[in-house]
């Protein structure tokens, strides 16, 4: 798979989702949606993870998570970056924000994780 991302940092959590994804596909899931062109790069409202996610689960965004709509549900939402809309609007419903890298590092066995793009 050809890296498509110029940002290093982007890059090395690509690498690392790859090998990853050796033992748990999931993360060799979310290392194919990040390496997108950039004009196909996901951005996800807050209306359809409300819609598609249940309380307590695990969700993780390759791309954006963007502010549109309502949350209800205490979720875990990790994604390459946020609106700050969506941040306010996630921690408002008691869920948390975070990083790809620190999800992969928390739930390495991909446990209880929904991938949305």
């Amino acid at each position: 798979m050809k890296i498509r991302d110029k940002n290093p940092i982007v890059q090395g959590l690509i690498e690392d989702l790859k090998t990853k994804g050796i033992k748990t596909p999931t993360w060799l899931a979310v290392a194919k949606g990040l390496n997108r062109p950039s004009r196909k790069a996901y951005e996800v409202n807050l209306n359809r993870i409300e819609k598609h996610a249940r309380k307590g689960e695990n969700v993780i965004v390759p791309g954006k998570v963007l502010g549109s709509g309502n949350l209800s549900k205490q979720l875990t939402v990790a994604a390459l970056c946020f609106s700050g809309t969506a941040t306010e609007k996630i921690e408002k419903a008691g869920g948390k924000v975070m990083a790809i890298e620190d999800m992969v590092k928390e739930n390495p066995h991909a446990k209880k994780l929904r991938i949305m793009g």
